[in-house]
């Protein structure tokens, strides 16, 4: 680690130690209709939590939350996670919560998990319509904000042998919303047990969430 990028680390370490005025950092999942299985992957959060404890110094909460996007809580968690197989649909009063959540600070992370694809682009459309997913190169900050994973975004399952792909919706310079596409960053991080992926596989899942958590605490 070179002198400069010492510095910016210690600097990011400060922020996120004192942010939210030493309220612990908490990863919300998102409850959503439409069918889909937004509870897949049941032991990937845990296990991720459990990971950014053991490796990083944010203070980060045991349990994941589970919510719809109208519960009042929403305001009270700065991070989003959306996952599943099939369908998901958003409510008119969701798409403008959602809309207003990102455009204030909020950050929105969506995994592939195989399915989902078609109607998350739909509905993220209806929350920007005048926004487009961007691939970020392999050397965004995002892919080595704490872990160096060169070769960007890991590729854990393979579905349609299409590359993994880390898109990103922007507001001006701050990246919003990020989607690990046809990668299943979320299988990486469940039990070993569930996919019998080797270890060096989850191991590059689990830095990717860190990375990715760590980015938008920091950005």
């Amino acid at each position: 680690m070179n002198c400069l990028k010492q510095i910016n680390y210690m600097i990011m370490t400060i922020a996120i130690l004192t942010s939210a005025y030493g309220q612990a950092f908490s990863i919300a999942r998102v409850h959503y209709g439409g069918g889909g299985d937004w509870y897949s992957d049941p032991s990937s959060l845990p296990n991720l939590i459990a990971y950014i404890k053991k490796n990083t110094s944010i203070i980060i909460e045991q349990d994941e939350y589970q919510l719809k996007l109208t519960d009042s809580g929403l305001k009270n968690h700065s991070f989003l996670y959306i996952t599943g197989h099939g369908n998901i649909r958003f409510t008119d009063d969701e798409i403008i919560i959602l809309r207003d959540y990102l455009l204030n600070g909020g950050f929105l992370h969506a995994d592939d998990n195989y399915g989902m694809d078609e109607s998350f682009r739909r509905e993220m459309k209806r929350v920007f319509p005048s926004k487009e997913w961007v691939e970020l190169p392999h050397d965004h900050d995002i892919y080595n904000v704490y872990f160096d994973l060169p070769n960007g975004l890991p590729k854990i399952h393979e579905h349609d042998g299409k590359p993994a792909q880390g898109l990103g919706l922007f507001e001006k310079n701050r990246l919003i919303a990020f989607y690990s596409y046809e990668s299943d960053l979320g299988d990486g991080w469940e039990d070993q047990t569930v996919h019998n992926n080797p270890i060096e596989i989850r191991q590059s899942a689990l830095k990717m969430g860190v990375n990715i958590i760590w980015f938008a605490l920091t950005q």
